[in-house]
């Protein structure tokens, strides 16, 4: 068995992921091996024979990096570690070789704006402001009368802005209080997220999903944000009402994606798909893919936050992505982790059969990759689970 990425073959026309489909799988809710009651790498393995078996190009794996579990690993303490929880290095080491013994790529998601604050780099950043990490994480002194230093909002609610004791200064967070930003204009840090990426790529991993890569910068000069002209579109959080244009989107952040894409084509065939929010979304999927020093694909929410399916919306989306030689390869997806099964958004049960196999014949007839969320495939629908028996973590 072997870890190496699996190389192109001398009669290949496109790069592997081209067209591809990939499955993407949430390994806390995949498989469990151990009977512990929650998902495990070692589950996936056991399973990937199901998935080879769809005909599928890849799988993606959701994190499994050593983690608090504030935001169900997206706040992560150790980026080169893998929690106990889902298992060991050693297990991701097996899964991976599985994988490619079936014909299998792998990627994973790696998070770069954030870490969480119970990482070490943290834990050192905040201990005072002459530490080497010091400049490593993003903070700010107090407005004259003590407030944060910006108007800015977090996704997760709030203020974007943690006070902090220990340095007498606040940290940026733009998800998360437990997740505060990394700075990226810093050359140390982006040189610490490149050893990231190689520790994995060494691992034969296939491929990258970036996650939330529009915020990995922010304006240094700390301004306010303007306000959204008023709309008919629900919003319920303050966060909805201003134009993000200061706390993420920077304009450097393309120059920090050559750097990486740049590392990463220096393994082979390792594909990159950036995950873009937010309201400029299409502006910046075209931006961060453009030309061939930048990623290979990039997929937004169109679909995923829709509560209908229409014409307008297929158009839309399809729009963003002209065929011509300069532009990236799009990525689609009806469903992930982030949002209620499609099935359960777009129709009604009495339906849902025929549905199920119209909505897939439709993600796979789009030009660009297919993304699979687990048990798509099978047309589940959403699990209703009462709110007091809802879990946060």
């Amino acid at each position: 068995m072997s870890t190496a990425p699996l190389p192109l073959t001398e009669t290949d026309p496109a790069p592997w992921w081209k067209g591809a489909v990939i499955y993407q799988i949430y390994p806390r809710s995949f498989a469990d091996a151990n009977g512990d009651g929650v998902g495990d790498l070692p589950g996936i393995t056991q399973r990937l024979g199901h998935i080879a078996d769809l005909g599928v190009d890849a799988i993606w794996i959701s994190p499994f990096f050593t983690s608090p579990m504030r935001d169900f690993g997206y706040d992560i303490a150790d980026f080169c570690g893998v929690d106990p929880v889902f298992g060991t290095i050693e297990d991701f080491d097996a899964l991976v070789a599985r994988a490619h013994d079936l014909g299998l790529r792998v990627m994973i998601d790696q998070v770069y704006s954030h870490a969480s604050d119970q990482h070490p780099w943290f834990a050192e950043s905040r201990s005072s402001r002459d530490n080497p990490k010091a400049d490593w994480f993003v903070w700010a002194d107090p407005k004259p009368d003590g407030s944060p230093p910006s108007n800015w909002q977090s996704v997760f609610g709030g203020p974007a802005w943690q006070w902090d004791a220990r340095r007498g200064q606040y940290y940026l967070h733009n998800f998360l209080v437990e997740q505060p930003d990394l700075n990226l204009h810093n050359p140390e840090v982006q040189e610490a997220i490149l050893g990231v990426a190689r520790f994995w790529l060494e691992r034969g991993v296939d491929g990258f999903r970036l996650d939330a890569l529009n915020f990995a910068m922010h304006d240094p000069q700390l301004r306010d944000n303007p306000p959204l002209p008023p709309s008919n579109r629900a919003r319920s959080r303050p966060f909805d009402f201003q134009d993000k244009i200061h706390n993420q989107s920077h304009p450097n952040i393309p120059a920090f994606i050559e750097r990486l894409a740049g590392e990463m084509r220096s393994y082979g065939a390792v594909f990159s798909m950036a995950e873009v929010g937010g309201d400029h979304w299409a502006r910046e999927m075209a931006l961060y893919t453009e030309g061939n020093r930048r990623l290979d694909s990039a997929y937004g929410f169109n679909f995923l936050y829709a509560d209908k399916l229409t014409p307008g919306l297929v158009v839309d989306a399809l729009s963003v992505w002209p065929d011509a030689a300069d532009r990236g390869w799009p990525s689609w997806a009806f469903e992930n982790h982030d949002a209620p099964r499609a099935i359960s958004r777009w129709t009604t049960p009495e339906h849902a059969a025929g549905f199920a196999r119209m909505k897939m014949l439709l993600l796979l007839s789009l030009r660009g990759n297919a993304i699979l969320y687990q048990g798509e495939e099978l047309g589940l629908t959403q699990v209703d689970i009462p709110f007091e028996k809802l879990v946060d973590p």
